[in-house]
């Protein structure tokens, strides 16, 4: 069985730490119960990274989709929460387990952003359109991990931003 282990930072506020057990209940539903959703804080906070490994196991986990529960490709989500994975992951051999890079640049957020702030999309992208390097430079790497190229077929497929907006 497939579980996913959201880990944020961890806070010493509360409510912070207890928005990630309703995301992990909200990405349950959604998901259905065929797969296990779990969470964990880096630091700061319970459960930490160990126990939330623990208990995906628990839950019948063979396999374990940590996702770093963060905006940015930062230090944390991209060597801190790994390593923490791995150290976890040490005490279960028979569970595989692979960590997913942060939320970075997505067409969802950017409607969620538009949502937040009250203003309706003037174009719903489709995975597609939005599927290029929203970077002014169109580097593709500038972003790193981030870049919303990254996992897009064809690799580094690139929409010109003109056939974006006529679409």
């Amino acid at each position: 069985m497939l579980a996913i282990l959201l880990i944020d930072h961890g806070s010493r506020r509360g409510e912070a730490n207890e928005m990630l057990d309703c995301m992990a209940n909200l990405v349950q539903a959604v998901a259905g119960r065929e797969l296990v959703v779990r969470y964990a804080h880096m630091e700061l906070a319970e459960p930490g990274i160990p126990e939330g490994f623990r208990a995906c196991v628990e839950a019948g986990a063979t396999e374990v989709v940590a996702f770093p529960y963060m905006l940015s490709p930062g230090r944390h989500a991209a060597s801190d929460i790994p390593d923490l994975v791995a150290e976890a992951a040490r005490a279960f051999p028979e569970v595989r387990w692979r960590v997913t890079t942060a939320f970075g640049v997505h067409e969802k957020l950017a409607e969620v952003v538009l949502e937040r702030a009250g203003v309706e999309p003037a174009h719903r992208m489709t995975a597609a359109e939005a599927c290029r390097c929203w970077h002014t430079s169109r580097s593709t790497v500038a972003c790193g991990d981030a870049c919303r190229t990254r996992g897009c077929a064809p690799a580094g497929a690139d929409v010109p931003l003109a056939a974006v907006a006529t679409r």
